[in-house]
C-alpha cells in the first residue's frame, strides 16, 4: 500500500506540472502574433524554467497531503488527498484561463491589478468583464481541462490502488515521505541556492519581453505582488538608493531649468520660481481634455494610415504635438495625477489617488490656478467614485464636478462605465459657454470614456468601424470614435465666445498593449500624443517637437504659456523652456506591482527591471517603424541609473513626509 500512496503521489505531481505546462501553452497560442520571431530555444527555455516556479505553487499544493503519507494507519488519506488535488487542480487552472485575457489586456502576469480592480468595484469590474470579455469561452475552457485534470487524477488513484492490501512496517511510511516533503519545502522556494528563493527575475533570461514574461507563474506573481503590498517592498529600494542629501541634490540638476530660481528649503526640496518666456499670445482660460487610451501609434499626424483619429489629426495640424511623449503609468489614475498634479508614478504608490499619502497636497494645477482666482470644472463621463477622483482632486483645490449621474437625457449610456463621449463633450460645451459669460477666468479638465473596455459606443455609429486588426478592431473603433467626438467638440467650441481666448491641452491618458513589445518595460504602452492648441503658439514654437517628456511635464508647461511667474513644486519641467538641445527625459512605470521601471533621456532608455534582473541601455527609435537596440555603455548606463533612482528616491522622500506642496 506505501508503494501505491507513493506512485499516487508521483503521478499526480507530473499531472499537476503537465497542466501547468499545458496552461503555458494556451498563454502562447493566445498570444502567437507576440510569440513570433522569438527563437524556438528561448522559447524552450521559458518552459523550462517555467517548471521551476510551477513547482513552488505545486510545492506548496503537495506539503499537506505528503504530511499526511508520513503517519501510518490513515485509511482516508487517499480519499482526502484526491479531492484536495481535484480543488486545487482545478483553482490553479481557473486562474490560468483567466489570464489568457489579462494578458492580452496588460501584456503583464496576474499581479496587484486583480486586487485593486476588485478591491474598486466588483459591480463595475464584473460588467466590464462580462461586456468586454469571452467570458463564456474562457469558461468552457476552464471546465474542459479541469475535467480532464479530474478525469486523470482519479484514473491515476483507481490503477494505484491495490486489490490486495499489505500493510508495511510503521518505520517504512516516514522513511519514504519524509524525504518526499522536504523536496515539497525545497520546490516551495524554487531553488537550491543559499541565498534568496526564486525570484521573478529570475524569469528575465530573454531580450524577448514574452519569452520572459512566458517563464513565470500567474499565481506566483499574484502572491508576490500581494505580499509585496503588504510588506511596502515596491517603495523600500529606492528609499536608501542614496544618501538623502545626495538624492535630492541629483534631483535638483534633473528637475532646475532656465528661468528658475531656488527657493527651497528643508520642508520644500525642489520648490522654485519659475520665470517663463514671453508669452506667444494671452490666455484667459485653460481646458486640458484627457483622453482615455489615446495610443500615439494609431494617430494619425504621428505617421499612422489608418485614418484612426482624423479630427486630431486636423486639430494638430495647427497647434504644437511632441512626438515622444509618454504617460507616466498604464492606467488613467496614473495618467490624472501626473497630469494635474505633477507628480510620479512612483513604485508601491502606484494607487496614489485612494492611499491615505494621496491627501497631501501637491503643487499641481488646480491649486496654481486657484491662486489667480480662476473658476475650474471637471466633467467625466463615468462615477467619480471610482479611483477616488472626486475627493483625490477637490482635496488638490477643484470645486465642481459633473459626472455619470448628474447628465440629463444622454443619448447613450454604457451600462459599464457612464455616457458616450458625445455626451459628455456636448455637455462640457454648454458648461464652459456658461463659465464664458462671467468675469473670471476658467480651468477646466474634460475627461474621455468610450474607448475602454468593453468599448460599447453608441449605434448607428457616426463613423464607418476599423476593421483588419484582429482583435484590436473593436478597440480601434472606440478610439475612432472619441476621435469623431472631440471633433464635434472642437466644431461647435470654434464658434464659442470662450474659444480665442483658450489654451487647449489634449492628452491621452496612457496607452495599450500592442506590437512590438520594445524593452522589459513595454515601451508603446506609454507612447502618447501631447497637443498644445491655441493661438500664436505654432508660430512661436513650431509645429512639432520631439525632447522626450512625460505627463508631469504638463503642469509646468501650463503655467509658463500663461505668461507670468509662479512658485511650484512639479516633478517635471516647462517644455517651452529648456535649454537649445536639450533631449528631455522622463521616468516611467507600469501599473499594478511590476517594479519596473525606467528613464528615458532623448533617443536611449534605461530599463531597471524586476529583482534579479540586470539593468540594460537600449536605443529606441519610435518612427519610422519602433525598434530598440541593446547599448553597451557603461558610464551612460550608471549614469541614468543614478539619475533616475535619485529622482524616485527624492519624490518618495517628500512624498512620505507629507512635503509635495509648496
Amino acid at each position: 500500500m506505501i508503494f501505491d500512496d507513493l506512485q499516487f503521489t508521483l503521478g499526480a505531481i507530473a499531472l499537476l506540472l503537465a497542466f501547468m505546462a499545458l496552461a503555458r501553452l494556451l498563454l502562447l497560442l493566445f498570444n502567437l502574433d507576440l510569440g513570433r520571431g522569438i527563437p524556438a530555444p528561448e522559447l524552450g527555455r521559458s518552459f523550462l524554467l517555467g517548471m521551476r516556479f510551477d513547482m513552488i505553487i505545486i510545492g506548496a499544493i503537495m506539503l499537506l497531503p505528503l504530511l499526511l503519507q508520513v503517519f501510518p494507519h490513515n485509511s482516508g488519506r487517499r480519499l482526502f488527498t484526491l479531492y484536495w488535488l481535484d480543488f486545487w487542480g482545478g483553482t490553479m487552472l481557473f486562474f490560468a484561463v483567466v489570464e489568457l485575457e489579462f494578458y492580452r489586456q496588460f501584456h503583464t502576469r496576474l499581479n496587484s491589478l486583480v486586487v485593486d480592480y476588485l478591491k474598486e468595484d466588483p459591480k463595475t469590474v464584473t460588467s466590464m468583464v462580462w461586456h468586454g470579455c469571452p467570458v463564456l469561452l474562457y469558461l468552457a475552457i476552464w471546465a474542459a481541462v479541469s475535467l480532464a485534470l479530474v478525469f486523470l487524477l482519479h484514473n491515476l488513484n483507481r490503477f494505484t490502488t491495490s486489490t490486495t492490501a499489505t500493510q508495511a512496517s510503521w518505520f517504512l511510511r516516514p522513511l519514504v515521505f519524509l524525504p518526499l516533503l522536504g523536496l515539497a519545502g525545497i520546490a516551495c522556494r524554487g531553488t537550491l541556492r543559499s541565498g534568496p528563493p526564486l525570484r521573478w527575475g529570475d524569469a528575465f533570461h530573454s531580450t524577448h519581453l514574452f519569452a520572459n514574461h512566458l517563464a513565470l507563474n500567474g499565481i506566483f506573481t499574484l502572491l508576490k505582488a500581494v505580499d509585496a503590498g503588504r510588506k511596502q517592498k515596491g517603495r523600500k529600494k529606492w528609499q536608501r538608493f542614496l544618501p538623502p542629501d545626495t538624492a535630492i541634490a541629483t534631483a535638483r540638476k534633473l528637475l532646475y531649468q532656465p528661468g528658475d530660481e531656488p527657493r527651497e528649503d528643508e520642508e520644500h526640496p525642489i520648490r522654485r520660481r519659475h520665470q517663463p518666456q514671453e508669452r506667444a499670445a494671452s490666455y484667459k482660460n485653460v481646458v486640458v481634455i484627457l483622453m482615455e487610451s489615446f495610443s500615439a501609434p494609431y494617430v494619425g499626424i504621428l505617421g499612422n494610415r489608418d485614418r484612426i483619429t482624423p479630427c486630431f489629426d486636423r486639430l494638430a495640424a495647427s497647434g504644437v504635438i511632441f512626438d515622444r511623449f509618454f504617460s507616466n503609468g498604464t492606467h488613467t489614475h496614473q495618467g490624472a495625477f501626473a497630469t494635474l498634479a505633477s507628480f510620479p508614478n512612483l513604485p508601491g504608490f502606484e494607487t496614489l489617488m485612494q492611499m491615505p499619502q494621496g491627501a497631501a497636497p501637491f503643487s499641481g494645477l488646480a491649486g496654481l490656478l486657484k491662486e489667480r482666482d480662476f473658476h475650474d470644472l471637471y466633467v467625466y463621463n463615468g462615477d467619480f467614485a471610482w479611483d477616488n477622483q472626486e475627493g483625490f482632486f477637490r482635496n488638490q483645490g477643484m470645486t465642481r464636478f459633473i459626472g455619470r449621474f448628474d447628465y440629463d437625457n444622454p443619448e447613450f449610456i454604457d451600462p459599464t462605465w457612464g455616457v458616450s463621449d458625445h455626451d459628455m463633450f456636448q455637455r462640457a460645451h454648454s458648461e464652459l459657454e456658461k463659465l464664458a459669460g462671467e468675469d473670471k477666468p476658467f480651468f477646466a479638465v474634460l475627461q474621455t470614456l468610450s474607448n475602454h473596455l468593453p468599448f460599447t459606443i453608441p449605434e448607428p455609429l457616426p463613423i464607418s468601424r476599423v476593421s483588419g486588426h484582429g482583435q484590436l478592431d473593436g478597440h480601434l473603433t472606440a478610439m475612432r470614435y472619441a476621435d469623431w467626438a472631440l471633433g464635434d467638440f472642437f466644431d461647435q467650441a470654434r464658434a464659442s465666445s470662450y474659444y480665442r481666448d483658450t489654451l487647449f491641452v489634449l492628452v491621452g491618458d496612457h496607452g495599450f498593449c500592442l506590437q512590438p513589445q520594445l524593452t522589459e518595460i513595454d515601451l508603446l504602452r506609454f507612447h502618447v500624443p501631447l497637443l498644445f492648441l491655441g493661438s500664436g503658439l505654432q508660430e512661436k514654437f513650431g509645429a512639432r517637437r520631439s525632447t522626450v517628456a512625460t505627463q508631469v511635464d504638463i503642469v509646468p508647461t501650463i503655467m509658463g504659456l500663461l505668461g507670468e511667474p509662479f512658485l511650484h513644486q512639479c516633478w517635471g519641467r516647462n517644455l517651452f523652456r529648456l535649454e537649445p538641445g536639450d533631449p528631455g527625459h522622463g521616468i516611467i512605470k507600469p501599473s499594478g506591482s511590476d517594479p519596473t521601471i525606467a528613464m528615458l533621456m532623448g533617443d536611449s532608455i534605461l530599463v531597471n527591471p524586476p529583482e534579479g534582473g540586470s539593468v540594460r541601455l537600449y536605443r529606441y527609435a519610435l518612427y519610422p517603424e519602433a525598434e530598440i537596440a541593446a547599448v553597451d555603455d557603461p558610464a551612460a548606463r550608471q549614469e541614468m541609473t543614478t539619475l533616475s533612482g535619485a529622482y524616485i528616491q527624492a519624490a518618495m522622500t517628500t512624498l512620505l513626509n507629507n512635503r509635495t506642496g509648496i
